[in-house]
């Protein structure tokens, strides 16, 4: 699950009505009552927790980025996360989370 806050555009700002304030960043987003259904799939492995009726019933889950997104994917990274869950070592000193 990727998530973002955008930059204060149009549809986010009631048309402009809303004024963001920049001083105020770097903003913060979180989730309430959000449910997630899926599994962890491994690209290098490619295997997953899933059972095959599970694969069979949502073909997304065997869905995966190809090389040429998976490269533009790293460069918008680099270029704009200021944080990566699964790198943050504080949080995670034996290694990254089994979902990374």
């Amino acid at each position: 699950v990727y998530s973002s806050i955008w930059n204060a555009d149009d549809w986010a700002t009631q048309g402009g009505r809303v004024k963001t304030d920049w001083r105020l960043a770097p903003f913060v987003a979180s989730y309430r009552n959000f449910s997630l259904s899926g599994c962890i799939w491994s690209r290098f492995t490619r295997r997953t927790l899933c059972t095959p009726e599970d694969m069979d019933s949502m073909p997304v889950m065997k869905a995966e980025l190809d090389r040429k997104s998976r490269t533009a994917m790293k460069k918008l990274q680099k270029r704009h996360m200021v944080y990566d869950y699964c790198r943050d070592k504080w949080r995670f000193p034996k290694g990254p989370a089994p979902e990374c």
